[in-house]
């Protein structure tokens, strides 16, 4: 079997075409592609005259090429021109006396192009920088980007310091990409951190790791963004072991400042978060704003009532994948929701449940195997009890390894009825389902509860504003890409310089999601990731032509999707020059 993709390149050969009866020549390069032979490759030579005075000259070939990444570090730069992210460090950390070589900005500004296009350890960065074409863009003395450069300069920042970069940086961004919504969305993370237990550090504790390496110390980090942009506008790195609901609390009054500073419009606004920070010290924080509103999610723990509401009650939400389910006839299978009131935090709040039969279906299949596996393990204790083995003997053991068992599962106990008797100078023991309390769990699946101190907003925009924190989640998946911010894991082993790395980080998750707006504003649907995937593949070529001094740069011809991006930013490239539209 040979798949139908599958071709070979035939050799090059020299191709003529007659123009107004002239001859012009081409190399071209064949091959069969899906069986048929098609050119996959051609390149122009000229004229007769022109190929026989470049074979008097040599052949007219290059004494030396030298090939270099240029496209994605040449975007990067152009979109950091609006900011200038050096001189706004260095007026916040001035040069010593009698420092040469890079300033501390300058040492910012090469960390975030590379979290921009392709992150590596401060170690690697000079070999980096060394393939690409950053002399043409930012001049630079490579080799003065090493690591032990990065943590010298760094160790000069402050804490202070850094916050005041960080408000200055995020506040310019929002002048270049301003904000229209009244909606902003806040979540946390953490990042793990390979850094020894002996080591001394605020930051780097040991908690709940989010990527499940609990044994790892860990940095947490808070994240605000607008709702229409999903731009950062306020960001927080906090100790590892410090819980959701107190980094709110913490934060809360910078997080006022930012939704404010971030709109032209000083009306009413609203943030919305997860039920992981709405404590009752937060909630009253907010009550006490007279323009902050919230929108949160409530644990259905918590809500035995309003998890069992009949879904007869419920009714479709007006939301775009509502209306592509409806486009294929998959009406049930709609996300539906049922509005109430009630008391919460001392104060009467506008209540919505929603139910996706989608969640539904993978949670009790989930749910499912989770039982199966219970049941398989239950009949083994029941072996091992009955027939005496050792360390099975002992009723309050027994108990306990079920209910360890129940918390590894991620399911409450009572899902069965286990029990452990005498039976003379033994134990026995029996278990069977509580098919009452299965039921009732699973009507939690697919469930999900909204409280708002907001009564005005319809029930559709409700749901919608909530549905939207994947916003900020999105954001935290970047930072989390191994390529592209790469946030994780942390390589630095003081909190300056943690705080540090992790400004770079948010400044590359900024300035990559500028350019996803203004792509998508000039109707261009990529990712920021899939634009600088494509940019990273246009090179620039050094040429050293026989009987010239200097070098000749000439940019490589882009491809269709490189043309319409440079094409967005005002850009083109003709006969390997790069030139303003």
């Amino acid at each position: 079997f040979v798949s139908p993709y599958y071709y070979i390149v035939s050799m090059a050969h020299i191709h003529k075409k007659m123009k107004k009866g002239r001859p012009y020549y081409y190399i071209r390069e064949t091959a069969r592609v899906d069986g048929k032979p098609k050119v996959v490759n051609q390149v122009y030579l000229g004229s007769p005259e022109k190929i026989m005075k470049m074979a008097a000259t040599g052949g007219g070939l290059p004494n030396k090429i030298q090939v270099q990444e240029f496209g994605a570090l040449w975007l990067a730069n152009l979109v950091e021109q609006e900011i200038e992210i050096a001189g706004l460090v260095n007026k916040i950390v001035p040069p010593e006396n009698n420092e040469t070589g890079p300033s501390v900005g300058e040492y910012f500004l090469y960390a975030i192009y590379n979290r921009m296009i392709d992150a590596c350890s401060k170690r690697a960065m000079p070999s980096w920088y060394k393939n690409t074409a950053i002399q043409s863009i930012r001049p630079v003395k490579v080799d003065d980007l090493t690591s032990q450069m990065f943590w010298k300069k760094w160790d000069r920042v402050s804490e202070e310091q850094i916050k005041l970069i960080a408000q200055k940086f995020l506040g310019s961004v929002a002048d270049i990409e301003k904000s229209s919504s009244d909606c902003f969305m806040f979540d946390t993370t953490n990042y793990y951190t390979f850094m020894s237990g002996h080591t001394e550090s605020e930051l780097a504790k040991r908690g709940k790791n989010k990527e499940g390496r609990h044994w790892l110390r860990q940095i947490g980090v808070a994240l605000l963004v607008s709702r229409d942009k999903r731009m950062p506008l306020y960001y927080k790195e906090y100790e590892g072991n410090r819980h959701d609901s107190k980094v709110f609390l913490q934060v809360i009054q910078d997080i006022f400042a930012a939704m404010k500073g971030g709109v032209s419009d000083k009306g009413n606004l609203t943030v919305v978060f997860d039920k992981g920070m709405n404590a009752e010290e937060n909630i009253a924080a907010l009550d006490s704003q007279k323009q902050i509103n919230f929108i949160t999610t409530y644990s259905t723990y918590y809500s035995e009532d309003l998890v069992h509401i009949s879904l007869d009650r419920f009714k479709p939400v007006n939301t775009e994948k509502n209306a592509q389910l409806i486009k294929n006839n998959r009406y049930d299978d709609q996300l539906v929701a049922w509005r109430t009131e009630g008391e919460y935090w001392g104060r009467s709040r506008t209540v919505v449940v929603t139910y996706n039969p989608l969640t539904a279906t993978k949670q009790r299949y989930n749910f499912e195997k989770k039982l199966l596996r219970l049941q398989s393990e239950l009949f083994d204790f029941q072996s091992k009890v009955n027939s005496q083995a050792v360390h099975w003997r002992k009723k309050s053991i027994i108990l306990k390894r079920y209910k360890d068992l129940c918390s590894e599962l991620h399911i409450p106990p009572d899902l069965y009825t286990v029990e452990v008797t005498d039976h003379g100078n033994s134990l026995r023991m029996n278990f069977r389902k509580n098919h009452y309390r299965i039921g009732r769990y699973i009507d939690r699946f697919g469930k999900n509860i909204i409280i708002t101190d907001i009564r005005d907003w319809t029930t559709d925009e409700i749901v919608k504003a909530s549905l939207d924190r994947w916003t900020v989640e999105d954001g935290f998946r970047q930072s989390k890409d191994d390529d592209l911010v790469a946030m994780m894991p942390i390589r630095h082993w003081t909190d300056s310089k943690i705080r540090c790395h992790i400004f770079t980080c948010v400044a590359a998750l900024a300035l990559l999601r500028i350019i996803e707006i203004r792509l998508r504003r000039a109707g261009l649907h990529i990712t920021a990731k899939t634009a600088m995937k494509q940019m990273h593949h246009l090179h620039s070529c050094l040429t050293w032509l026989p009987g010239k001094r200097k070098a000749v740069r000439i940019v490589e011809e882009p491809d269709d999707i490189q043309v319409d991006i440079l094409k967005v930013f005002g850009w083109k490239i003709t006969g390997g020059v790069l030139q303003k539209i």
